[in-house]
């Protein structure tokens, strides 16, 4: 089973995961970018927010996801595969950069995961007011430097995105106490 955690940085996502590790047998935990020897350096790339070309970097994640898919996901499908993040944030991060159309970002990232997306996608939606108070509290990386709108507007576009894929989902309060989130999680993967 394949389960992306997605959300926006700062919104509990990691916590989640790791909670998710101890409760639930045979997981496997990843992520993207990084997941793979690629997806290291596809990583330090991406978070210098170095390219200049949009296209580039919605590239670059696309192979990062590609390489991912191939080495990770597709040779364990018996395990439980928990990745923080996937191919929603690259579509929520391409659309909030611009010149991109849903459709073909999709299409891109059938590719990319050999037409298999997630088994389930847990979003977490946060607030303006907890990502001030979160992102302030830690060193900002290239794309958080982006600024706070910037995030939010990600995250609108992921929750958007979502919600006209076919894919089974659950959007999480991420301002929520970190034990109700875990029992809502856990609960859920218990019904796949």
């Amino acid at each position: 089973m394949y389960i992306l955690f997605e959300g926006i940085d700062t919104c509990g996502k990691s916590t989640q995961i790791e909670l998710v590790a101890e409760t639930f047998d045979n997981v496997l935990l990843t992520k993207e970018p990084g997941g793979t020897s690629f997806g290291i350096q596809a990583r330090e790339i991406l978070l210098q927010d170095s390219l200049s070309s949009k296209r580039a970097e919605l590239l670059l994640f696309l192979a990062d996801r590609a390489e991912h898919y191939a080495q990770i996901v597709k040779p364990n499908k018996e395990k439980l595969i928990v990745s923080d993040r996937g191919f929603l944030s690259g579509i929520g991060y391409a659309l909030a950069n611009g010149d991109f159309e849903f459709n073909h970002l999709v299409e891109l990232n059938k590719f990319a995961l050999e037409e298999h997306f997630p088994d389930l996608i847990v979003l977490f939606i946060t607030n303006m007011e907890t990502l001030k108070q979160r992102t302030s509290e830690k060193t900002l990386d290239g794309i958080e430097l982006r600024g706070l709108e910037y995030l939010m507007s990600v995250q609108n576009h992921m929750e958007e995105s979502l919600k006209k894929l076919d894919i089974p989902y659950l959007l999480v309060d991420a301002t929520d106490s970190i034990e109700n989130i875990q029992k809502i999680i856990a609960d859920r993967i218990k019904e796949l």
